[in-house]
């Protein structure tokens, strides 16, 4: 099997490069735009075929040139909820991937691609529905135009034709360093403890009391699970979420996180509480620049994807994040 994985070395990309690796995939085709060179070390202890800039592969796969390739995993994309230039976003998140789509489906070649939560927006539901679907920034619109694209062509797909989008929750896990700001809540709360001792939160908002705003939080090791079971289930096409199912507060993550340092530590565990009252975890004011921009609650609908036959089981917080900070702690320090 001929496999492309795009934004390769970026956190989803990368470990989906590396799970492939162990299903005995060898010609995987890596494409990526490396200006941020040290993303290179994601790849480390892969097998790949050959490597694409980004520039080039989109109009080198649409021409044919790569021969034949049986799935494209399309990751590659700006995930920054807070880039405003609507033109980079669009050309960048849409317009590659429309492209992209074009050429896999005129070529035979099954496509799955990242699309995210985010067009969910200001919606309290989250089933895969247009009637749900009120994102908050351009970022979540250039995913939303695409998936109504997708929309479009689902119901002509013919027999070995196969597309599926997966709105993304809140991903965390291994190799996410260099997202910096855009990074899991998990990677830097490892990083605040490690470095200053306890942790920070957002306060009170919107009615919700200090850390209670609650997410989604899902695992790269999740994702890349069920990513590889529609790979091995063909028939299968859709617009899925892709989240644990379950809503949790970002205290959970904190109190997660604080836990698994101080087990390293060879310190017991404390409860929130504990933790609050003794300075390990505390609360910062909301930032104005996130007020009316900022979903303080998602919960994946999981029916969609149940449905499909996937039973995949998802890690809560506390056994994803115990999980992310023993390997964070073994990673080599820059």
């Amino acid at each position: 099997m001929r496999v492309i994985v795009t934004g390769a070395a970026g956190m989803i990309g990368s470990n989906l490069v590396h799970a492939l690796n162990r299903l005995g995939a060898r010609e995987v085709i890596a494409v990526d735009e490396l200006t941020d060179g040290p993303k290179y070390r994601n790849l480390l202890g892969s097998t790949l075929a050959d490597y694409f800039d980004r520039d080039e592969f989109y109009s080198r796969f649409a021409a044919g040139e790569l021969g034949r390739i049986d799935a494209v995993f399309h990751e590659g994309a700006c995930s920054d909820t807070m880039e405003h230039d609507g033109k980079y976003m669009m050309e960048t998140n849409y317009r590659c991937s429309k492209t992209l789509l074009d050429a896999c489906l005129a070529q035979g070649t099954r496509l799955f691609y990242a699309s995210s939560a985010a067009t969910y927006g200001a919606s309290d539901t989250f089933r895969e529905e247009p009637a749900f679907e009120q994102p908050l920034n351009v970022y979540g619109y250039s995913k939303l135009l695409f998936d109504q694209v997708v929309r479009r062509h689902l119901p002509a797909l013919t027999a070995g034709q196969q597309v599926v989008g997966f709105r993304y929750f809140n991903v965390y896990g291994p190799r996410e360093q260099h997202k910096a700001r855009m990074a899991s809540v998990a990677f830097h709360h490892f990083h605040q403890f490690r470095q200053h001792g306890h942790v920070k939160l957002f306060g009170e908002y919107n009615g919700y009391a200090p850390g209670m705003q609650s997410r989604d939080f899902v695992s790269v090791d999740d994702v890349v699970a069920v990513n590889l079971w529609f790979l091995q289930n063909p028939g299968r096409s859709g617009i899925f979420n892709l989240g644990s199912g379950r809503a949790q507060p970002f205290n959970d993550v904190a109190h997660a996180t604080v836990n698994a340092c101080r087990a390293l530590d060879g310190l017991p565990a404390l409860s929130l509480s504990e933790q609050v009252a003794q300075g390990l975890v505390s609360y910062i004011d909301f930032p104005d620049a996130l007020r009316g921009k900022y979903q303080c609650h998602t919960e994946a609908d999981l029916a969609r994807l149940r449905a499909t036959g996937c039973d995949h089981a998802f890690a809560d917080v506390a056994t994803g994040v115990r999980r992310y900070v023993d390997w964070l702690a073994a990673q080599p320090q820059a």
